[in-house]
């Protein structure tokens, strides 16, 4: 179970400050304590405010979990517009869609296509599991014979005319 109350030393050890400053910042209001006793205690939630961290940042009582978030650049060259739009449409949809963890970063996605070049490319950033998803499903519908673009005869793959 986390420490729920800090006492005035371990403030002044976390902000790296005396004691007595600490106690001022108490007397002045400009720190929230409650006095037990005759001893000050300070929630961590206000000491987090007091020093301007999010509550639960590294050197509270109760540190949070670090967000680690992924960025992808991915070029797909060959593609005919139709093919990038149906892509994109894919990929956005998937983005949207699937449930993610609350506490992981939002998974973006924007797609750009060059018809000069044929080529689409698609900007990914969020939570690392997300994106590997994306890049999974980039993988699984560029590989041939899934049947997501045009073949050589200009059909679709698995068209029946």
């Amino acid at each position: 179970m986390a420490k729920s109350w800090l006492s005035v030393e371990e403030v002044a050890e976390q902000l790296d400050l005396h004691v007595r400053t600490v106690r001022s910042y108490i007397r002045d209001g400009r720190l929230p304590a409650v006095r037990i006793g005759k001893q000050y205690r300070i929630a961590p939630a206000d000491l987090d405010a007091f020093t301007g961290r999010p509550a639960g940042a590294a050197g509270s009582a109760e540190p949070a979990d670090p967000v680690v978030e992924v960025s992808a650049v991915v070029d797909i060259d060959g593609l005919t517009s139709a093919d990038a739009d149906r892509l994109s449409t894919l990929l956005v949809a998937g983005a949207q869609g699937g449930s993610r963890a609350s506490a992981a970063p939002p998974l973006r996605l924007q797609t750009g296509y060059d018809p000069a070049r044929d080529r689409l490319k698609i900007v990914v950033f969020g939570g690392p599991d997300a994106v590997a998803e994306i890049l999974s499903t980039i993988d699984a519908v560029t590989r041939a014979g899934s049947g997501m673009f045009r073949t050589d005869s200009g059909e679709r793959a698995g068209d029946d005319g």
